[in-house]
């Protein structure tokens, strides 16, 4: 499902209208029909009590269509206004008027205190009050309004989005409404799916509001959740070499977890054969811990990384795999940094570039501007940082145009890590992935999602796929093995040993994965 700007959404408003005549008196009774539809079914509507909270835009218009199908059906519904009602402007206006005939108790908010027994003593609570354009803090007797209801006991129903999140960048402007359930019109924007918003959206509903698909399909928005796509089926008569050879260099004398992990998940994930070059001190200990896993042992520094020496080797070795994989726990001794930036160029093989990998290319990036073969980076956000040369912070902010502009001026597919990481590729094209929990904030869980893409593509997926199903099942793994450990205490190997069943699972119910997109976002 595409994602939208706040920008974008507004533009498709303005295309329903102009070229299929769907006007806005249509749009906002679809969007406050479709919040009336998921009160019905989550909460019931007779007997019950309502506030719904409305500010003086067309998000205030919205919740006055709810409070007149509230009325309607037979529930007591409270009408609390947190502006003037003469910003009412078109459709929401002939809304404001509709329902002021009825008789439905409309009360003009001067203080939060006014609205406390309305809001405390209800069942279900409507926030109407900003839509996804908010810019700025909220203040003053929104902020009240905001912390009463989420002080109440009550169901908590946001009307496209959650009151104090904004709709491009998730953040929380000064205080947001924690909503039970969010329901956005036409499509979801990013605010619905980046951090924190995400987390004040409860489960989120998505209505088309009667746009047709041609509106809300349209390649010219770039971001979309990061759905399902059907593996390749192994077939009867195959071999190791159907599922892909990739290549890991990776490790040292000090990091010995960091490559047994991303050559071995390869395997468990579904790939054919994993070579892992790796310096001559570690091999012996690596092949007896994965003697799955094909070592190729290297000359070393003093230091016991792998040496520059042998680059020609790992360069002509590359050209019998189909993937490499380099950097994960390769160190920042500088020889190892330096054979990173010099087979980088002469690996002719699609490659990613993860840990001290991107470390080491950060400071001469023309050299993967200049690859022709794909190239994939895996950054946490310091390793974001050091590649955009931007503060943490300022990447935080604004993290779907800053991967956007890294993908396409490097010339790289780029996954952006963390919760709901994003992947990002050289046509601006973003997928926010929703699979994962925070069990797998833990060392070594990178080096596993290394080896997951590695296996993608070996099964057969074109390479733009391979990458985003990587990540994709890696948080699928995730949460396969937080059903059985717990999130405290789950470390990479959990994960690791959870992928083969993932795999079970994944095949074995594709269909309703892809049905609910893993559970995240729900179309009425």
């Amino acid at each position: 499902m595409k994602v939208a700007k706040v920008d974008e959404m507004k533009d498709l408003d303005k295309r329903a209208t102009a070229e299929f005549g769907i006007s806005e008196d249509l749009l906002m009774e679809n969007a406050g029909q479709a919040v009336y539809f998921v009160m019905l079914q989550e909460l019931g509507i007779r007997n019950n009590r309502f506030a719904v909270l409305c500010g003086g835009g067309n998000n205030g218009g919205d919740g006055l269509v709810v409070a007149r199908k509230i009325h309607s059906t037979g529930g007591e519904v409270k009408v609390f206004l947190l502006d003037d009602e003469s910003k009412f402007r078109g459709a929401a206006r002939k809304n404001f008027e509709i329902v002021s005939k009825m008789r439905i108790e409309i009360s003009k908010v001067d203080s939060a205190d006014s609205m406390i027994s309305g809001v405390l003593d209800s069942d279900g609570i409507v926030d109407a009050m900003f839509g996804t354009g908010l810019v700025r803090e909220v203040g003053g007797m929104y902020r009240e309004a905001i912390r009463l209801i989420n002080q109440s006991q009550a169901m908590v129903f946001s009307v496209d989005i959650p009151s104090g999140i904004n709709g491009d960048t998730g953040e929380m402007m000064g205080a947001a409404v924690k909503a039970d359930y969010t329901v956005a019109f036409g499509l979801p924007k990013r605010g619905h799916l980046l951090y924190p918003g995400y987390d004040c959206c409860g489960k989120l509903y998505v209505s088309h509001i009667s746009f047709p698909p041609a509106l809300y399909t349209s390649d010219a928005i770039k971001v979309a959740i990061n759905n399902p796509v059907e593996l390749p089926e192994r077939a009867s008569n195959t071999h190791k070499g159907s599922y892909g050879k990739a290549l890991f260099i990776a490790g040292s004398s000090s990091y010995l977890g960091a490559p047994y992990l991303s050559a071995l998940s390869f395997l468990k994930a579904g790939g054919g054969l994993s070579y892992l070059a790796a310096p001559k001190s570690i091999s012996s200990l690596l092949a007896s811990k994965g003697c799955d896993i094909v070592v190729l042992p290297q000359e070393e520094t003093p230091s016991g990384s792998i040496a520059l020496k042998n680059r020609d080797e790992l360069v002509e070795f590359s050209r019998t795999v189909d993937i490499v994989v380099i950097g994960p726990g390769l160190s920042l001794n500088n020889e190892a940094q330096e054979l990173v930036r010099e087979l980088v160029p002469g690996i002719d093989r699609p490659l990613l570039i993860d840990g001290d990998g991107i470390t080491a290319i950060a400071q001469d990036l023309g050299k993967i501007r200049d690859r022709k073969a794909a190239t994939i980076l895996t950054p946490h956000l310091g390793e974001m940082s050091r590649i955009t040369n931007m503060d943490i912070s300022e990447i935080n902010r604004n993290k779907i145009d800053v991967l956007q502009r890294t993908a396409r001026e490097l010339n790289a597919m780029v996954i952006s890590k963390g919760a709901h990481s994003l992947i990002g590729y050289p046509d601006e094209t973003v997928f926010i992935n929703v699979s994962g929990n925070p069990g797998m904030a833990t060392a070594g869980s990178g080096d596993v999602l290394t080896g997951t893409i590695a296996a993608m593509y070996g099964l057969g997926l074109s390479l733009k796929d391979a990458v985003r199903m990587g990540v994709f099942i890696h948080g699928f793994s995730g949460d396969v093995a937080a059903v059985d450990k717990g999130e405290d205490g789950m470390t990479a190997r959990d994960i690791l040993h959870a992928l083969p069943e993932t795999m079970k699972l994944y095949r074995e119910n594709y269909a309703e994965i892809c049905e609910n997109l893993y559970e995240s976002t729900f179309v009425i």
